[in-house]
């Protein structure tokens, strides 16, 4: 039988992406991205005479962000399965997958609220502004899954590889 440390390196599935590569960490740059992108659309929509432009622009870039969010959520969720109950790599995964749930949450009730006008109110900003918080600290415990517990990647043989002289 193979270790805890062993399994939670492997794809649970092909569909997680292969060995040493998962697809969650690459996808969750698109919810990234649209959000961080539609606050700065959202605070360029205060200094500018076209506010409604802007603000059209941060309500499809939160869409884009709940939506990629949700498919790396999808991914996140098989390399989840390959992580051992009851160790402190799965409540550190369990609490990430919690925040990015939230996280996903508050920013499609944040779409809805701007649904219907074109301008971005101060409660708007801030609920957009507590999201980021919120993404921020799901990633700090993102990035402890893969770079201090080693989930999903590749062990240190495999990393060797690319350290040899040729």
């Amino acid at each position: 039988m193979s270790s805890p440390l062993f399994r939670a390196k492997r794809p649970s599935t092909p569909l997680a992406g292969p060995y040493g590569h998962p697809l969650h960490p690459m996808l969750v740059t698109v919810p990234i991205g649209a959000w961080v992108t539609s606050l700065v659309f959202d605070l360029a929509s205060l200094v500018t005479g076209d506010a409604g432009f802007l603000a059209k622009g941060a309500l499809w870039l939160i869409a884009i962000g709940v939506i990629g969010a949700l498919a790396a959520a999808a991914f996140g969720f098989l390399d989840f399965l390959s992580i051992e109950p009851g160790t402190p790599a799965y409540r550190t995964a369990l609490a990430h997958m919690g925040l990015t749930l939230t996280v996903t949450a508050v920013f499609g009730a944040a779409w809805a609220w701007r649904l219907p006008g074109d301008a971005v109110g101060a409660g708007q900003l801030a609920l957009s502004a507590a999201g980021l918080a919120g993404l921020a600290a799901a990633g700090t415990l993102g990035g402890r899954l893969a770079y201090r517990y080693g989930v999903r990647v590749a062990d240190e043989a495999t990393q060797a590889e690319g350290f040899r002289q040729s």
